[in-house]
């Protein structure tokens, strides 16, 4: 029998968040796999938990996580932790799980804390359908294509972003989503906590003149299907009716199909639209 992997959440600021169980698991648990041991060691000496430690982060995350396996292996159980909130989301244990599950191995969790989730449902952003994006890349060319991606998203988006970066994102948002609902939220659950809601113009304004601190989430509203629907009739309107009928059949519909589906978005009836597939 192997061990188990405990993925604990810890506080993303107020340590009274800290849960019974999380305390628990960490004081039974044979080892601590922490992103910082040096962030992590005051979390640990203020619940008063002993347990041995071990560094698992971003640059040791493959290799690492191996070490782990094999203790795992071993019939010990390991605690994972991040620096804030729920480990898995955005860090390195996510490539622990993985290598678990490939050998075999249990992976529970012991919930708490997110700072997608809690910013999420305080934000004054819709919140049943969201698409959580963490921190956009570094490389330019794969954050142009995330980019391109949330800019037809629909569902709710959450964003982590670093204080020095905020305004650039922000900047970035406002070209290619607009002036797009949004709201900023800083130091959660902490002393200083803002939550800032407004459009996505107004927030670049506004980080212009004022440095922001601490870590922030950005929930963007999602472009609404209504919007989507009056960018599809503006389009149509470019098109012939020909032009139409033949981007529904490229997409599989046979000409009997295309047609109606053209009528309905012409808003016309069927049978006008009919004589155009003749000799297609």
């Amino acid at each position: 029998m192997a061990g188990t992997l405990y993925l604990v959440a810890t506080p993303i600021g107020n340590l009274e968040d800290m849960t019974f169980r999380a305390v628990r698991i960490l004081k039974e648990a044979d080892l601590i796999a922490a992103e910082d041991t040096r962030n992590s060691i005051k979390l640990l000496n203020h619940f008063e938990i002993h347990t041995p430690m071990t560094s698992y982060h971003e640059h040791n995350k493959y290799e690492k996580a191996d070490e782990l396996i094999k203790k795992l292996e071993e019939e010990k159980n390991i605690a994972v932790i991040t620096d804030a909130g729920t480990p898995g989301i955005s860090d390195p244990g996510e490539v622990l799980v993985v290598k678990c599950h490939e050998k075999g191995i249990s992976v529970t969790s012991v919930p708490g804390a997110c700072a997608a989730v809690n910013a999420l449902i305080i934000s004054g952003q819709p919140a049943g359908r969201f698409a959580f994006e963490a921190f956009l890349p570094t490389d330019k060319k794969e954050r142009r294509r995330v980019l391109d991606e949330l800019k037809e998203e629909s569902r709710t988006i959450v964003l982590y972003e670093a204080p020095h970066r905020l305004l650039k994102t922000i900047t970035e948002l406002c070209e290619e989503l607009g002036n797009r609902d949004a709201t900023v939220l800083r130091e959660l659950t902490k002393k200083h906590e803002t939550v800032f809601k407004s459009g996505l113009f107004k927030l670049r304004e506004y980080y212009a003149e004022n440095e922001p601190k601490g870590e922030c989430v950005i929930v963007i509203r999602g472009k609404s299907f209504e919007e989507k629907d009056a960018e599809l009739r503006k389009s149509w309107e470019d098109m012939s009716v020909k032009e139409h009928l033949e981007y529904y059949i490229n997409l599989g519909m046979d000409k009997k199909e295309a047609a109606k589906k053209v009528a309905s978005d012409r808003n016309v009836s069927k049978r006008e639209i009919y004589k155009y597939t003749i000799g297609m």
